[in-house]
């Protein structure tokens, strides 16, 4: 019987049309949430700020670097074995590129730089400025495989051996300038 008494209630108009809007709502509702919405944008690239202009923004105060720091014998003659390096690869890839490009001997650019009659004093002098990398480096080199043996490590003696060796590299670079 209450089967019945259900099924006349339903079949009353409003009943009828309260149970069809829940479940057009709940129909609805249940589409909306599974469905997403999916939104299409121009891909923007984000602005871009160098590291600078953060640290501006930001207010970051700017670090001290180099200019902090005292200038040590050890720290210049590690740089400037560096640059001798350099230098001295710049000879042999000059000296190199020459040989094959150029069209004569280096006795026949020998000859040319004679009848230049420059001074002595004035070829000595461009001698041993093409020879210091030499010397420098040969000596400071000389100095770094003592220090591999693990010796003269201590800051005394890498002072001590830092002034030998500039001692070496002036009679090595007056040596080779005097040839």
């Amino acid at each position: 019987m209450a089967f019945y008494c259900c099924g006349r209630l339903i079949n009353n108009s409003l009943l009828s049309k309260l149970s069809k809007s829940r479940l057009t709502i709940g129909k609805a509702y249940a589409q909306s949430a599974a469905v997403p919405k999916i939104i299409i944008k121009k891909y923007e690239l984000p602005e871009s700020e160098n590291f600078d202009a953060r640290n501006a923004r930001l207010q970051r105060p700017l670090s001290p670097h180099l200019s902090i720091y005292k200038k040590q014998l050890t720290s210049i003659l590690s740089i400037t074995h560096r640059i001798s390096g350099i230098m001295l690869s710049g000879y042999i890839t000059a000296l190199g590129v020459g040989a094959l490009v150029l069209p004569n001997d280096v006795a026949h650019y020998i000859t040319m730089i004679e009848g230049l009659n420059l001074s002595p004093a004035t070829l000595f002098l461009l001698k041993a400025a093409l020879a210091a990398p030499i010397g420098y480096h040969t000596a400071n080199g000389i100095r770094h495989l003592y220090w591999d043996m693990a010796k003269g490590l201590t800051i005394r003696e890498v002072y001590s051996t830092g002034y030998a060796m500039l001692a070496g590299t002036v009679a090595i670079t007056f040596f080779l300038a005097a040839l």
